[in-house]
């Protein structure tokens, strides 16, 4: 009786986890709606390969014109069959084969880029409107995330490094401007090969061209430089 009386009294103090049955029941759907629409996607995927390759055979060999693709050593090719990515990654450089119809095929210049930044009017720390340009080398380091995770890899490069140099030349004065170009080139360069990182892109250097000042000011400093070689 006593282990009776045990058995009923822990079993009081147990815990019963309730289960929602209408969850488990939607979880089983949508993984068979799922796995269905899998199977549905590599059913039509196997049967336009096979039309495309049949197609390829029956207009042999003129076909092998639009099959066969050559790119140089410093291209890569980034491959999507039925709007998958291919597997296996970049392809390239030399000889390589598509099917016509399914295959998209993009090419990426893994050569060194540069372009000029837009001159920016920028307000330094102290007050003084400037205008600033720069230039910005960059190349490809991941194809695929080149094409992959960004629409416009150069556009938005150009677009990132003309937003970053007037952020970071905004927190400078006129004197840090001047005299510390270096510092605030290596700055700039961090910042937008920080940004770039998920693109694919390495930023190689960046410089800082040219500082123009206003008229006025060009004038005071030039009087006051003159005022001090007289002194």
């Amino acid at each position: 009786m006593s282990d009776m009386k045990k058995d009923i009294g822990g079993s009081r103090d147990e815990v019963i986890p309730i289960v929602n049955r209408n969850n488990i029941v939607s979880e089983r759907n949508s993984d068979d709606a799922a796995g269905d629409t899998d199977i549905c996607s590599s059913c039509t995927s196997i049967v336009l390969t096979v039309i495309s390759i049949l197609l390829m055979v029956c207009t042999f060999p003129l076909s092998m014109f639009f099959c066969i693709k050559v790119i140089q050593e410093y291209e890569r090719a980034v491959i999507f069959r039925l709007g998958r990515v291919k597997k296996g990654g970049a392809v390239g450089p030399g000889l390589f084969f598509i099917i016509p119809c399914i295959d998209q095929c993009n090419i990426v210049d893994l050569r060194t880029v540069s372009f000029d930044v837009p001159p920016q009017e920028i307000l330094t720390k102290d007050s003084v409107t400037v205008s600033v340009d720069a230039v910005v080398y960059y190349n490809i380091r991941a194809p695929m995330a080149a094409v992959c995770n960004v629409a416009d890899y150069s556009k938005s490069t150009k677009l990132l490094s003309a937003t970053t140099l007037r952020n970071i030349l905004g927190t400078k004065t006129l004197s840090e401007l001047l005299a510390d170009r270096e510092n605030i080139a290596q700055g700039l360069k961090a910042m937008i090969d920080t940004a770039t990182d998920p693109w694919g892109i390495d930023i190689e250097r960046v410089e800082v061209k040219d500082v123009r000042l206003p008229q006025n000011l060009q004038r005071a400093m030039a009087a006051e430089a003159e005022a001090y070689q007289r002194s």
